[in-house]
C-alpha cells in the first residue's frame, strides 16, 4: 500500500527524462551534456533547507551530472544503474530510511523497478503511459521543465510546509 506524500523524508529522482528533457547533447568532440532546470534546482535546495534528503539513481553516468549534483549538494548518485531496486535496497541501507519514507520520480521503463518499491511513486507528466498507470502523483509539467520543482512543491505542501519554505525567502 502506498504511503502518503506526508511520510517522505527521502526523494529519489532519475535524471534522462526527469531532471533533464530526456535530451542527449553532444558536441563535436564527442562530449556528452546535459540541460538542466534552474527551478528544478532551486526545489532540490528548498527541501534539502528544509531538512529532507535527495539522491539521484540513474542508468546513464556523466559527468555533467555530477558537477550538477555537487552544485546542488546531493551526495546521494548512482549513476550507470542496470537494476534500480537493487540500488534503492542499499541506498535504504547506506542511509537508514526505509522504503516508506521514500519517494521516487521516474519517467520510462527502468524506472518501474524502483516506482514500485518506494513509499510514493510519481511520474513527470510527459512519461511513458507504463509509468504513469503506478504513479500515486503525476507532475503538470514535463520532465526538464520545472517537474522536479513541482514534485517537490507537492511534497512539501503535503506536509503543511509551505509557509516556512516561502518565509525561509522573505
Amino acid at each position: 500500500m502506498p504511503s502518503s506524500p506526508e511520510s517522505i523524508t527521502l526523494l529519489a529522482l532519475d535524471v534522462d527524462g526527469v531532471l533533464t528533457d530526456g535530451s542527449v547533447l553532444i558536441d563535436d568532440l564527442g562530449r556528452e551534456t546535459k540541460r538542466f532546470n534552474i527551478r528544478d534546482g532551486f526545489g532540490l535546495r528548498l527541501w534539502a533547507r528544509l531538512g529532507f534528503s535527495t539522491a539521484i539513481v540513474t542508468g546513464r553516468p556523466g559527468a555533467a551530472l555530477q558537477h550538477r549534483a555537487a552544485e546542488l549538494g546531493i551526495s546521494e548518485i548512482v549513476q550507470g544503474c542496470k537494476d534500480k531496486a537493487a540500488a534503492l535496497d542499499a541506498l535504504v541501507e547506506r542511509t537508514g530510511v526505509p522504503l516508506d519514507k521514500i519517494a521516487f520520480l521516474g519517467d520510462d521503463w527502468p524506472d518501474l523497478c524502483a516506482m514500485r518499491k518506494v513509499g510514493y511513486p510519481m511520474a513527470v507528466a510527459d512519461a511513458d503511459s507504463e509509468v504513469l498507470k503506478h504513479a500515486s502523483y503525476v507532475t503538470r509539467r514535463t520532465g526538464g521543465r520545472g517537474a522536479v520543482r513541482e514534485a517537490v512543491e507537492h511534497l512539501v505542501g503535503a506536509k503543511g510546509l509551505m509557509e516556512q519554505a516561502l518565509s525561509l525567502y522573505h
